[in-house]
Formats: structure tokens, sequence, C-alpha cells
């Protein structure tokens, strides 16, 4: 199914860094409401600027709250350099362009021979895309073997994340 979005080109604001000490997700309240703004209610792809020079494609995502959230990645949180409380520029383009990813030929074999290619391949765009670079982002031969063989496992007690 083909969503489709209205785009209203590049939305600048200030936001506050919030963090839920409980499970330490870290996430910036998005200040527009996403049906009237993009004409869909949750799940909008974008690409962010933060602070002018970090910049992360996520999906703005509606959690039970207010408003919708522009999730933070542990990664993308450290790069911006900032703690909770404090406030970060943002600017917000929707991301109309098609998520694809490579999966590298000995992560498509786990994968397959696990039996979870097609759980895998049901996750969302992000959750593949972390496990992906997780898996690429071993230094060593052995910590990518290594990884390979928890990934199934993982999958299968759906942790959707390395993270």
């Amino acid at each position: 199914m083909t969503r489709i979005f209205r785009n209203p080109g590049p939305i600048h604001f200030t936001g506050v860094i919030k963090t839920n000490k409980e499970n330490s997700s870290t996430w910036i309240d998005f200040p527009y409401d996403l049906k009237e703004t993009y004409g869909i209610g949750n799940l909008v792809p974008f690409i962010a600027t933060f602070d002018g020079h970090v910049t992360y494609r996520g999906s703005l995502a509606k959690m039970g709250g207010d408003c919708a959230m522009v999730l933070l990645r542990k990664d993308v949180f450290a790069e911006i350099g900032k703690k909770a409380g404090e406030e970060v520029a943002i600017q917000i383009v929707l991301d109309d362009k098609p998520r694809e990813l490579t999966i590298a030929n000995d992560l498509r074999k786990v994968l397959e021979e696990g039996n979870v290619w097609e759980v895998f391949s049901s996750l969302s765009f992000t959750h593949r895309k972390e496990c992906i670079e997780w898996i690429e982002s071993a230094k060593k031969a052995e910590t990518r073997q290594n990884r390979l063989g928890k990934i199934v496992g993982m999958i299968k007690n759906e942790k959707k994340t390395p993270y």
C-alpha cells in the first residue's frame, strides 16, 4: 500500500531533548499535528538536521502522547552533543525517497538458514537498517561472525534492534 503525503517543505523549530530515565529512550516532541501537516497521522518519514550539522533519517511517530516524536537513537543523541533538557534547532524535511537497503550475502544466508528471513523482511526500515549497521560496523572478522551468530536468535526472540 502506497501512502501519499502532503509535503509542506522544510519545517524549522527549536525543541527540548527529553529522556525517559526508566528505559533511556530519548526524543524531541514534534510541535505540529501530523495529519494537518502531512496528511498522514503517524509514521511520517523524514530527514532531520540538528543544529545545522547532524543529519538523521527516521520517522515521526505517535507513541501514545499528545504529539509525535522525533526519536533519537543513542548514536545520534551522542553526535548532537547535548544533554536532556537542552534545546536543539531542528529542520525536518519529508523523506520521499525510496528506502532501500543493501543486505550482504552472508547476512542474507544466515537469516534464510535460520528461517527468519520473512520476519526480518517484515521489520520496519529502521529496524532492518539498525541490524544491518550492527553487522557491518564490526571492525574484526571475528566480531562480524559473532554478530551473525547472534542475529537469528535476536529476531526469533523479537528483539528488533541490536542496540
